[in-house]
């Protein structure tokens, strides 16, 4: 699959543009600040149904203007054409449609227009806590199993009612409790299961792109961790009811699941150099490609490579370059300051490209 024309209207710093891509690749260039993201993560948008950057949809409205809209044509694998519009005013519902047919749900469109996208904020899947790593995770599988999604949406809902009864001034009802707890741990265990099967298989993918990227330099794994592998879910809930009600919230379920990362047997938190981290990124980030070429809707996902050659060496580069610019790749889009950079990369490569620079917003195609 791929995105052959884009068109945005007041999206971030972007006033107005119309935009026909590559089948394969295209550069990004211009300075920090001028607009360069603000593009990616309009096409990001189209896939996730919301962006990459700022949660909070009003604030990627244009400054003093009272909406956005972003429109992309897609050409698919199956070749049959695919139009995805999404618009939204202040004060508004967001509208989203699939070839001039609004979806009833947002969660419906996930999965749709695969996407991977690797970015400087990534870092934090490293540096910050459980909840960035889980969400990882649930993005990935998301895209690929609706079952998963309904099951994670459910179990977050029975979670926050359980949440709210831990914070009442008044002693919940027990069968009020055994409710939400039983949907919780029917819901969570669905999750568990599908978040095993996909590390299960993941892990395997991800250390070969990461040895590839580092020649071998190093060794990396990842290991899930899961309350729900240390027995029933629904009985560790009930025996953590009374310390949950002390604290006023869950502390058991799925909901805590983690993935520890380590490089060479220990935490890469602790270990990795900026360079190391860089690549235990890119690799992750290039597995969930491999995973959702093989597993989902059978469209190629595109990838978003947006500011990723800082602090890696030249070789490292090198075998990045290498990887993306073959055949199984399929739609790239890439953003550097350094044209230079730009210039090495297109040296290397002979399929089809184009080059767009971003100023202020504004964005020219180069030659």
């Amino acid at each position: 699959m791929w995105l052959k024309r884009i068109s945005i209207l007041n999206y971030k710093n972007i006033e107005q543009t119309e935009l026909s891509f590559s089948h394969k690749l295209n550069c990004i260039i211009g300075k920090n600040g001028m607009g360069k993201t603000n593009l990616m993560d309009a096409v990001y948008y189209l896939s996730f149904c919301k962006s990459a950057t700022n949660p909070v949809d009003s604030q990627n409205i244009l400054h003093d203007r009272d909406f956005f809209v972003v429109q992309g044509f897609y050409a698919t694998d199956a070749i049959e054409p695919m139009e995805i519009y999404c618009g939204l005013k202040r004060r508004q519902k967001k509208q989203f449609k699939r070839n001039k047919k609004e979806y009833p749900k947002l969660s419906e469109h996930i999965g749709v227009v695969p996407l991977v996208m690797v970015s400087p904020a990534d870092s934090i899947l490293i540096s910050g806590g459980s909840e960035e790593r889980r969400k990882f995770m649930d993005v990935v599988i998301s895209q690929f199993d609706r079952e998963y999604l309904d099951a994670l949406i459910r179990y977050n809902k029975a979670m926050l009612q359980r949440n709210t009864l831990l914070k009442s001034d008044v002693e919940p009802e027990d069968e009020l409790m055994n409710v939400w707890e039983e949907l919780m741990a029917t819901e969570g265990e669905t999750v568990y299961r599908k978040r095993r099967k996909f590390i299960d298989e993941f892990i395997g993918v991800f250390q070969s792109y990461y040895s590839f990227i580092s020649q071998d330099s190093e060794t990396v794994s990842l290991a899930y961790e899961s309350h729900a592998s240390k027995g029933n879910l629904l009985t560790a809930m009930r025996e953590s009811r009374q310390r949950d009600r002390i604290m006023g919230y869950s502390l058991k379920g799925i909901h805590k699941d983690d993935l520890i990362m380590k490089l060479g047997g220990f935490p890469i938190k602790r270990e990795g150099s900026q360079g190391q981290n860089k690549t235990f990124l890119i690799a992750l980030k290039l597995a969930q490609f491999e995973f959702l070429k093989r597993t989902g809707s059978h469209n190629t996902p595109l990838v978003l490579l947006d500011d990723i050659f800082d602090k890696l060496d030249a070789h490292r580069v090198e075998q990045i370059v290498k990887l993306v610019s073959g055949d199984s790749f399929g739609q790239i889009f890439i953003t550097d300051t350094n044209r230079d950079h730009l210039d090495k990369i297109l040296r290397k490569i002979n399929g089809d490209y184009k080059i767009y620079e971003v100023d202020n917003g504004v964005i020219t195609e180069r030659k």
